[in-house]
């Protein structure tokens, strides 16, 4: 639950960064940003909001409704960040150790990762493609034990749980090999000098 709380908090923080919100508003983003398997209802977001402004990372202003229509008369909260809202904000995008890399977090540290430095968005997918590598070895025993002991339609949904960590793993290979290119790229931009630069140009000098 803490590690939920935490992505939570992430999003939100990340969210109200770009612009103050209203719950609305924020909730549909939010669902946009979780996908339709993790929708987030209002008894979960509204609890969520009221802890943060108790701890001070976000606060809230009443702002007054339209007064033409009768269905958005009434005031509406907008939400924003704090400044201490903002630090939180960085130090939980400058974690990268394997609570990053879980089920419930890694999506939203995704999301976020336009503003996550190069090298720890290197860390955070290695990490996730290390512990999906773990559940793959550990869904192909148990598949290759229980193979001849269930049956078709188990076998299927077995078989289907380890494509889809096939499909993920590859994914992440594909994104870390072409983080590493821009890495590389990075060094052999123009004002860096590559080995062996100096050497060629005092020899041709000589």
């Amino acid at each position: 639950m803490a590690r939920r709380g935490e992505s939570l908090e992430l999003a939100v923080l990340g969210l109200l960064h770009e612009s103050p919100m209203h719950g609305y508003e924020l909730r549909k983003r939010l669902n946009l940003m979780l996908g339709w398997s993790r929708l987030l209802s209002y008894g979960s977001l509204y609890p969520a909001l009221k802890k943060m402004l108790r701890a001070g990372l976000i606060a809230e202003t009443a702002v007054p409704g339209d007064a033409t229509s009768v269905v958005s008369r009434r005031q509406r909260i907008v939400y924003e960040t704090t400044p201490a809202g903002e630090q939180h904000f960085k130090e939980l995008l400058n974690e990268v150790g394997p609570a990053a890399w879980e089920d419930d977090s890694f999506d939203i540290r995704f999301a976020f990762f336009s503003r996550t430095d190069l090298s720890s968005r290197l860390r955070i997918m290695e990490g996730r493609r290390s512990r999906l590598q773990e559940r793959l070895d550990r869904v192909q025993a148990q598949l290759d034990r229980t193979q001849r002991e269930v049956d078709r339609y188990a076998g299927e949904l077995q078989r289907h749980g380890l494509e889809s960590v096939q499909r993920e793993v590859r994914w992440l290979s594909d994104l870390i090999d072409a983080e590493h290119r821009r890495q590389e790229q990075d060094h052999k931009a123009p004002g860096t000098q590559t080995p062996g630069t100096q050497t060629t140009s005092n020899a041709t000098q000589e």
